[in-house]
């Protein structure tokens, strides 16, 4: 362990006022006990030496020392010395990205196999793998710019939509690169941190770039540029599969902006990459967004110190144990008792009155929730929203839905309506992420949710009204009376709950095609 002296300070300095009180203390305790100094006021101080008899002392260490020694390492380890900066889990491969992907037509050019957007999923598809645990937003765009999944730290359900999306999802043409920085920049705004956009992209509009580096002004977000494709082009491919032809009738050969893609990165100051399909992509980009949070962070001066006061705890146990030796008179029991108890966690199930004594029924259920008793935790919890959040992560929905209808918070009506689109209620689904949105506008779960509440009771509605009529038992009979004997038949439900369950279903893509064919419908907005 390196240690930079030059960096060395205490945290919590004025514990140190304690190691004065622990050095003075043998020298206080020996004075207490110097029987002659005593004595000197009532026997000639030239008598004391012959009418004393004072036996020889051949121990040295006394519990005295025990103790200045405890109290000296002890108040050392509470001021808290440091002399590393804390660099937190997240900015080491968990600074936040968003993720922007190009889903305009040239974006099918094979000169990349299979394409130019299937080689960008797969190389996202790699980035959310490595970068498990990271929070990652991803964002659609060609002529307009469409939020597809706010920032989520769940690589399953990223995956599901990058792999589902196609370029026939967008059907404005263009490259609007200003509503992809907007977007960003409101996602990282709830975020409260500083991120980077990369964008996955063949191209630029040139006659956005005074707009882009305008909206960049005065902004912490970093954006990267992968530019997807090859220098020397290939053919296109239309969406039956065949050539895509130009005016002349000759096949389309793709090949990506080189000259406008240097102009957007010059006037934005932004790194630009190829993309190789390599490892390599990947280093690039966690390097930059690393380096860009580092660079964020310190300029906030956000410095964090490694508290190191830790390390002294063994030094600490092992003077505890010299406690015990026979013939020494300082007892720590009691002290060892009341702090092993105060140190022992309170059942899951339910709480000593030790616990109930020194931690109120919040603290207790933050624990629980902390150590994933989520039961546990919804039932000690008495303020409504963290008991909500308990109950919902525990499945208790009833409870769940008791504790934040009791709210008027736009986190409140986000979770009911998440409650109420896992009991398939739609309406009211809709209804509480509706007032959610009212209630804080910049909410891009809710409005994600919203959209996907809204899908889902169309396909409901339409699942029901295509449903077919058939009786579950039927009772049929031969023609012919006297003949042959009569039988039921029974047939397949027609409904039945799985068959009602994947009625419901929707694929990523038909979603995210009716999401953004309302979102440019109504100019725009979620």
């Amino acid at each position: 362990m390196d240690i930079n002296l030059s960096d060395l300070h205490f945290l919590r300095p004025y514990w140190l006022l304690l190691v004065i009180f622990g050095g003075a203390l043998p020298l206080l305790w020996r004075r207490s006990h110097d029987l002659q100094r005593r004595l000197r006021a009532n026997i000639a101080e030239h008598l004391l030496p012959h009418l004393l008899i004072t036996p020889q002392d051949h121990q040295r260490l006394r519990p005295v020392h025990l103790l200045s020694a405890l109290l000296v390492v002890g108040a050392v380890a509470a001021a808290g010395p440091t002399w590393e900066q804390d660099r937190p889990d997240f900015l080491e491969n968990r600074a936040p990205l968003i993720l922007a992907v190009d889903l305009s037509p040239s974006m099918d050019a094979n000169d990349i196999a299979p394409t130019r957007l299937e080689a960008a999923k797969h190389t996202l598809h790699d980035l959310i793998q490595r970068r498990s645990g990271a929070r990652v937003g991803l964002i659609a765009y060609a002529g307009s710019a469409h939020l597809v999944l706010p920032p989520t730290d769940d690589p399953a359900l990223l995956d599901t939509f990058i792999q589902a999306l196609g370029t026939d999802l967008i059907g404005k043409p263009g490259k609007d690169l200003v509503a992809v920085i907007k977007q960003a920049q409101r996602l990282l705004a709830a975020e409260h941190s500083p991120g980077t956009l990369v964008l996955l992209t063949d191209g630029a509009d040139t006659g956005q770039l005074a707009e882009v580096k305008q909206a960049l002004s005065d902004s912490v977000l970093q954006v990267l540029i992968l530019a997807v494709g090859r220098r020397d082009g290939g053919i296109v491919q239309g969406a039956n599969g065949q050539p895509r032809l130009d005016g002349n009738g000759r096949p389309s050969l793709g090949s990506f902006d080189e000259s406008a893609l240097k102009q957007l990165a010059s006037a934005v100051d932004a790194p630009l990459g190829s993309l190789t399909g390599t490892p390599d992509d990947l280093d690039w980009i966690e390097l930059h967004a690393q380096q860009h949070f580092q660079a964020a962070s310190a300029e906030q001066q956000e410095l964090h110190w490694k508290d190191a006061g830790y390390w002294l705890c063994w030094p600490l146990l092992l003077l505890g144990f010299f406690s015990v030796r026979k013939g020494w008179s300082l007892n720590w029991l009691a002290a060892w008792l009341l702090a092993v108890g105060l140190s022992l966690p309170s059942s899951p199930v339910q709480a000593s009155p030790l616990a109930d004594a020194f931690f109120t029924a919040d603290q207790q259920g933050r624990w629980a929730f902390e150590h994933q008793h989520y039961p546990a935790a919804a039932a000690k919890f008495v303020d409504p929203y963290w008991k909500g959040i308990a109950a919902y992560q525990a499945a208790d929905f009833d409870l769940a839905l008791a504790s934040f209808a009791r709210l008027d918070t736009p986190q409140a009506y986000f979770y009911l309506g998440n409650i109420y689109v896992r009991r398939f209620k739609f309406e009211q689904a809709i209804a509480a992420y509706t007032q959610a949105l009212k209630l804080q506008a910049q909410f891009p779960e809710a409005t994600a949710n919203l959209a996907l509440a809204t899908a889902l009771q169309k396909d409901t509605d339409s699942a029901a009204q295509n449903a077919p009529e058939v009786k579950p038992d039927e009772i049929k009979m031969d023609k012919a009376p006297g003949k042959g004997q009569s039988k039921a038949i029974e047939t397949p439900q027609a409904v039945s709950d799985e068959l009602w369950l994947q009625n419901l279903t929707t694929s990523p893509a038909k979603f995210l095609r009716q999401k953004f064919s309302l979102q440019d419908q109504s100019g725009g907005k979620p």
